[in-house]
């Protein structure tokens, strides 16, 4: 009898397992995608891709810390009308959902852009709207949940595959903003993207970063996300999607008890390789197995209950 144990069933989207591959690390070619998926993901995110071109900032783009990594790349990328190529190449090659992160400077742009990479062949769009170090896009929209409704909305009148929204931890109540995409229609909810630092060199006195300020990803902003996952699911019902400082299965099981449906992983590829998928899928089995549950979607939510 086949082994269910780790299928989901993401709003519409079905997963082998539930880890995914978080915007922004290796997702501007095919290629790389297709080494993602060999390392066990479950699904993939491509990098943010916006209406036109763009360079992004001067290097340094990424500083390693002691707790993780701040990066502040600019969003950088070839723009829609060129990524349809790597979309269409993906959907050759991959038998994973394609998911396509989006970006935009008006719900205009983020619908544009939407539908470009939906008719190309994304499986999903995940709405960036928490980028937290380019202006006029990403936070700055998802901090006012009017602005972000009217993306939402626009998006989905423009396109008939699922829209998820990553949010913004840099925020006074996630469940706030969470609650206001829910509403306007999104299918799904990523929590968190990374949170806005900075890091300054002694010798120099010169903060590191080009940018100056960046988003700290990895272990240290793990608990704030696994927070914001618990306080989302008390307020919406649609799926949640956990990001943030996942490095193993045991990371994934909080995500989980909190009451995410699936899981995003970034840093840890940085400091594992891409086989952290497969890492994090085998040991979250053998815990589910251990512990008598026959599918992951047994566990979500588990913790509310005290």
């Amino acid at each position: 009898m086949k082994d269910n144990r780790l299928t989901v069933n993401l709003a519409g989207l079905k997963l082998a397992n539930p880890t995914i591959l978080a915007s922004g690390i290796l997702g501007y070619s095919a290629e790389t995608l297709e080494s993602i998926v060999a390392g066990g993901a479950g699904a993939v995110v491509t990098k943010s891709v916006g209406l036109k071109p763009r360079v992004g900032y001067a290097n340094p783009t990424v500083v390693q810390v002691d707790c993780g990594l701040i990066n502040a790349m600019g969003l950088p990328n070839p723009g829609i009308g060129e990524f349809v190529k790597e979309i269409r190449q993906a959907k050759k090659v991959l038998n994973v959902p394609l998911i396509v992160s989006v970006y935009g400077f008006s719900e205009e742009e983020y619908a544009a852009v939407s539908k470009k990479a939906a008719d190309a062949g994304a499986d999903a769009l995940e709405l960036n709207v928490s980028c937290p170090h380019v202006k006029e896009t990403g936070s700055e929209i998802g901090q006012k949940p009017e602005i972000l409704s009217k993306v939402v909305k626009t998006v989905k009148d423009a396109v008939d595959k699922p829209v998820f929204v990553k949010l913004s931890p840099n925020v006074t109540s996630i469940a706030d903003i969470a609650e206001a995409a829910a509403k306007t229609g999104a299918d799904a909810l990523t929590a968190i993207n990374t949170v806005k630092a900075m890091a300054i060199d002694p010798e120099t006195t010169m903060p590191i970063l080009g940018n100056k300020f960046g988003g700290l990803s990895g272990s240290a902003i793990k608990p704030i996300a696994v927070r914001c996952v618990y306080d989302i699911y008390e307020r919406v019902k649609v799926p949640i999607i956990g990001c943030g400082g996942i490095a193993d299965w045991r990371d994934a099981v909080e995500f989980f008890l909190a009451g995410a449906s699936a899981v995003q992983i970034g840093t840890a590829i940085a400091t594992k390789g891409s086989n952290v998928f497969r890492t994090v899928t085998r040991g979250l089995n053998a815990y589910l197995k251990r512990k008598g549950f026959k599918n992951v979607g047994e566990i979500v939510g588990l913790s509310h209950r005290y």
